[in-house]
């Protein structure tokens, strides 16, 4: 049972990436789930996140160009992230939460550079 975070990378300022969360072990869409992100010496902090039923919610650094989504098929979370700024600079995570459980997987590396 796992999840894992992949698709980060070192991009300009106004670039795009797409990190994706990969679930094995569980079905992602019966949980809801979310994307952190930790940058270096600060806390990490909530991005976004898919609900189960399919609403969703993202902080206010993320609107307007961050997507998040969730391929069933696939079993994999994804979050589009556009116009990207130098303080999206951080290492990302997923996780997967329902009821008393959560699941996290490791993180993957965004790198903005201005």
């Amino acid at each position: 049972v796992q999840l894992q975070a992949s698709g980060g990378g070192s991009v300009q300022s106004g670039g795009s990436l797409r990190l994706s969360c990969s679930a094995s072990g569980f079905v992602l869409s019966t949980y809801s789930y979310a994307w952190y992100r930790q940058a270096p010496g600060r806390q990490r902090e909530w991005v976004a996140t898919l609900a189960s039923d399919g609403t969703f919610g993202y902080a206010d650094s993320a609107k307007g160009r961050f997507t998040i989504s969730r391929n069933n098929a696939e079993n994999t979370g994804y979050l589009q992230m556009d116009a990207l700024k130098p303080e999206d600079t951080a290492v990302y995570y997923c996780t997967a939460m329902r009821g008393n459980t959560d699941r996290w997987g490791q993180g993957t590396q965004v790198t903005v550079s201005s």
